[in-house]
């Protein structure tokens, strides 16, 4: 494969990661100026810096906040792609020279030396979700987490008789001792059923789902938009300051589970819900959303 082919998809990756870093999706800004205009006093005077530092990130090029966060791609490869046997290796190396170009933070830590690996990869990062569909081409989403909300995910290995109802309850318990830790006003994913690893997955990739679109199936749809006003109605607020808006969204993805379980995860995203989105063609070509 020529060399500057892959030269060209690594700065198409790098583009990406830039792009998630520095400016926000269309969807969370104009959550974020709703919040904004039903808000008061402190709360109004959050949201209002919060918009003031997404604009000064957009026009400056820079990251939005300091902890630019895990490299976290959801890669779909089609069947047919040139790249199948490659674009794991692109992804690594276009960290690597992102880390330094943008720039990032390094954030990959060992857990057992404490040692900095220092470019923002290291054993199993940057974390890559994939799927396979058919085609020819690589989409690739970005998602940089951050810690602090990362802090905050949740597993609960409910027993099945608590119900849909008990499922309500610890999402919503669970948010409340977050309280202002996660930089609120955030984005909530939840995963219901499967496994305690597939819940969590779920409630991962959950948090690609636009903010406003709610659930293809009405009776989930409506447990979301019951959990964004309960957890409102909390009064914690833009950065637990209080207010009005401490989600700006709710969303659920489900999985069947085993009659004796009943797995619920929950991922918390702060008011930075960075995402951005790539396509890369057969010819080598490539779009960032």
């Amino acid at each position: 494969m020529k060399s500057d082919t892959i030269e060209s998809i690594e700065n198409g990756i790098i583009t990406l990661i830039k792009k998630a870093e520095t400016e926000l999706p269309q969807d969370v800004i104009i959550a974020l100026k709703q919040a904004y205009d039903r808000e008061e006093g402190i709360a109004k005077i959050q949201i209002e810096t919060i918009l003031k530092n997404i604009e000064l990130a957009k026009t400056s090029g820079r990251p939005m906040c300091q902890d630019t966060g895990i490299q976290t791609f959801f890669v779909t490869v089609g069947f047919d792609s040139p790249y199948l046997k490659n674009i794991k290796g692109i992804l690594f190396d276009a960290v690597k020279k992102a880390t330094v170009e943008i720039p990032l933070r390094p954030n990959t830590v060992d857990p057992f030396t404490g040692k900095n690996h220092g470019d923002n990869t290291g054993d199993y990062i940057p974390s890559i979700t994939w799927d396979l569909l058919p085609g020819s081409d690589i989409r690739i989403t970005a998602l940089p987490k951050g810690g602090g909300s990362e802090n905050m995910s949740r597993l609960g290995m409910l027993k099945p008789g608590v119900g849909i109802e008990g499922v309500k309850k610890f999402i919503v318990d669970e948010v409340m001792k977050a309280g202002g830790s996660p930089c609120p006003p955030t984005v909530i994913g939840v995963g219901i059923g499967g496994g305690a690893d597939i819940a969590m997955k779920h409630a991962k990739t959950a948090l690609l789902r636009p903010v406003g679109k709610r659930h293809r199936e009405q009776t989930i749809s409506a447990i979301e938009q019951e959990l964004i006003e309960r957890i409102n109605g909390s009064g914690i607020g833009p950065m637990g300051l209080g207010g009005k808006t401490t989600v700006l969204d709710v969303h659920i993805e489900k999985a069947h589970r085993h009659p004796a379980s009943l797995p619920v995860g929950i991922s918390v995203q702060c008011w930075a819900n960075r995402r951005s989105t790539m396509v890369i063609h057969a010819d080598g070509t490539w779009e960032v959303d």
